[in-house]
């Protein structure tokens, strides 16, 4: 190798290691992380109707897969979690505007989202399905809802998929899953297009009254969101929720709610 080969490697070498230090130095700078920990309190936007993720149990409380998992991130990082109930069409403005610190609520990274917020890699994967009445042996495929009522969550990835089903008569969006679930059972809409941890679950906690259609109109990817410009917070909480699946933390709490490993496709 020549001299001026060796000069080249070493000056690529430098800029390299200067735009990776630059990077971890600007994201340390940022103050997002050491304001979180300043305050004692990690502030979380959530959508708290969406069962087995987040929702309310008898006593009011915020529980489900995602609480246990922010709770783990906030244990790691040494503060507590406070959860900020919020509509789910707004809730990445609320984000924006400072409401609270990050979105760890089931969001399913998208393009366009991503143009809004920085996401952490994906926790978990997941795809939106169709769930009908049991008894309704109308419908066996998504082409059966053409001229149908179809409901669905306002600005989740779940109302994207459903508009893009054939011929359907409606489509009926609700503020909260929990609303379009119990419209299903009485015959209000026909299919409710849904996150498919979601929809599984309804249908354990109601046996007999809702089916799952065997098709998955779309794969997703799910992660947590932050404001573009608070990448200490980012860096750290994607370092916890590494580590938590690294020593099998995250297994254990997928099995609790899922019976199995959702961590991988």
């Amino acid at each position: 190798m020549n001299v001026k080969k060796v000069g080249q490697i070493a000056l690529l070498t430098l800029i390299t290691a200067t735009l990776v230090l630059g990077g971890v130095a600007a994201a340390a700078a940022d103050g997002s992380l050491d304001k979180v920990k300043a305050a004692g309190v990690l502030k979380i936007g959530v959508d708290d109707a969406f069962p087995p993720m987040e929702y309310r149990d008898e006593k009011g409380q915020i529980v489900g897969f995602d609480v246990d998992l922010a709770n783990e991130i906030g244990r790691r990082l040494g503060v507590a979690i406070e959860w900020v109930p919020t509509a789910w069409d707004g809730v990445i403005l609320a984000l924006q505007s400072g409401k609270f610190d990050m979105i760890l609520s089931s969001m399913t990274i998208t393009e366009e989202r991503a143009k809004r917020v920085d996401f952490s890699p994906p926790y978990i994967w997941g795809a939106q399905i169709i769930v009908v009445r049991e008894k309704d042996k109308s419908v066996s495929s998504g082409a059966d809802l053409a001229g149908k009522v179809v409901g669905s969550q306002l600005a989740s990835t779940g109302e994207i998929a459903a508009r893009k089903l054939s011929g359907i008569k409606d489509l009926k969006l609700y503020g909260k899953f929990t609303e379009a679930f119990e419209d299903l059972a009485i015959g209000r809409v026909q299919a409710v297009v849904v996150d498919e941890f979601v929809g599984r679950y309804y249908i354990t906690k109601r046996p007999g009254v809702y089916r799952v259609l065997p098709e998955r109109l779309s794969e997703e990817e799910v992660g947590i969101a932050f404001r573009k410009e608070d990448r200490a917070l980012r860096e750290a909480v994607c370092a916890a929720l590494e580590a938590i699946r690294a020593d099998g933390t995250y297994a254990a709490i997928s099995k609790k709610w899922f019976g199995v490993d959702v961590s991988k496709r």
